[in-house]
């Protein structure tokens, strides 16, 4: 764990540049790609996901060490081609993998955060989930430990692999000629994104598009069919926490609802999108029939709190990487509890950008939270080392961002309860 916090200190800032870099230059290019309050949402889930990893916050049913020790045939060493045939393996495994989520009704509650974002861009790549606790795709690499791929190499390709599926999200790269036929390019992904009709459920590979022409997911990018993103049943909300959830309150409630056990039972695997027949006649919700007739999410504000909750988003990022960076010199309690100050951090300023009046809620444990840490550490876990003053300016923070939300909230209209995303 402490290797991967070290690689996220480095991998997080670079993914930050890629993403100025495609903004400026959507810019030159006269594309708008971006709009603030989504791309601080974008962020900011990419944040909550970081968190849930390096508190670990995951349950694995079989770990990959486990099935080399017990199924390994051979005995494989870390040469090049080893490593070549480990990335295969996992781009197959993560097909699969993807295609489940997609297609239950359950598991698309693990995916359908990266799918929120009514845009498309570098920064969306990052929505990723925080609602996968269990690891239940263990099987799929069963046939890697078979052949004795090392443990050692699975641990490098994997991040590898990940990080490799960020610079295809976006709109500014057009089709890619030859490689069109060998890898996943920005145009098949743009598909992936949509949900026009046409392009639902396509392109599931996740770095080489074999796989969905073997398998009969491909679609190619039509010039007469753009693409319009998000999800069919909008989920209404910059909070990336909500957003992980709310797929999964919708299917509860359903099977509460459901007048059969029989519906009660089977929503949970059937197609994604399911709903009894009596659910639906009695409670409707809100889908998007017509993308072209799409009405994106929006919560406007004036320009100086747009720029507050952009401050909000830089100082809690800059905590996330201070904490990355000292992961080892941070005793496992008072990781937990910083990891948790962060979540309830995000928590407010996602929620106050909705302009709800949870945010306030939220602010206030925060800002206990935090005094409470800033007197357990007596500063800020030894970030005074390098800067000065930490505890007051850490503190100052903490008023300053209460103040503003009330400020915010009593200032602009609070969204009614029933426009939230777990309503």
């Amino acid at each position: 764990m402490e290797t991967y916090a070290k690689a996220l200190s480095y991998a997080i800032p670079g993914f930050t540049v890629l993403i100025l870099i495609e903004y400026i230059a959507s810019r030159w290019m006269k594309k708008e790609v971006n709009r603030g309050m989504d791309t601080i949402s974008s962020l900011s889930s990419g944040m909550t996901n970081t968190l849930k990893n390096i508190m670990g916050l995951s349950v694995v049913i079989l770990s990959y060490q486990w099935m080399h020790t017990n199924f390994a045939l051979f005995e494989m060493k870390a040469s090049w081609w080893v490593f070549i045939v480990a990335f295969i393996g996992i781009d197959f495994a993560a097909y699969w993998s993807h295609r489940f989520n997609h297609k239950v009704n359950l598991f698309w509650n693990r995916h359908i955060v990266h799918h929120s974002s009514e845009e498309f861009n570098l920064s969306c790549a990052l929505r990723q989930s925080v609602s996968d606790v269990i690891g239940i795709y263990f099987f799929l690499y069963i046939p890697l430990a078979f052949i004795g791929v090392p443990v050692i190499v699975i641990a490098y390709t994997a991040p590898i692999h990940l990080f490799a599926q960020f610079w295809y999200h976006t709109r500014l790269i057009g089709k890619m000629g030859f490689l069109e036929h060998i890898i996943v390019t920005p145009s098949h992904h743009r598909v992936h994104h949509a949900i026009n009709p046409e392009y639902i459920d396509k392109n599931l590979s996740t770095i080489f598009i074999i796989w969905d022409k073997l398998f009969g997911t491909f679609q190619e990018e039509l010039d007469d069919v753009p693409p319009v993103y998000g999800v069919i049943k909008p989920v209404k909300t910059w909070n990336p926490v909500l957003i992980n959830f709310v797929h999964l309150w919708g299917l509860i409630k359903d099977a509460w609802r459901a007048q059969s056990w029989k519906d009660k039972l089977r929503i949970w695997y059937m197609p994604t999108g399911w709903r009894p027949a009596d659910v639906a006649k009695k409670y409707p919700i809100e889908i998007t029939e017509n993308p072209y007739a799409q009405v994106k999410y929006s919560t406007p504000t004036s320009r100086f709190f747009l720029g507050w909750f952009w401050a909000q988003l830089v100082i809690n990022l800059a905590l996330m990487l201070f904490l990355l960076a000292n992961f080892a010199n941070i005793a496992y309690l008072d990781l937990m509890l910083y990891g948790t100050f962060l979540w309830i951090s995000i928590f407010a300023y996602t929620t106050t950008m909705d302009k709800h009046r949870l945010g306030i809620g939220f602010e206030g444990l925060k800002f206990l939270l935090g005094a409470y840490l800033i007197y357990k550490t007596q500063g800020w876990f030894g970030l005074e080392a390098v800067l000065p003053g930490a505890a007051v300016i850490v503190g100052t923070y903490l008023i300053t961002s209460m103040v503003l939300t009330v400020a915010f909230l009593r200032k602009e209209t609070i969204q009614p309860v029933r426009q939230m995303a777990v309503n």
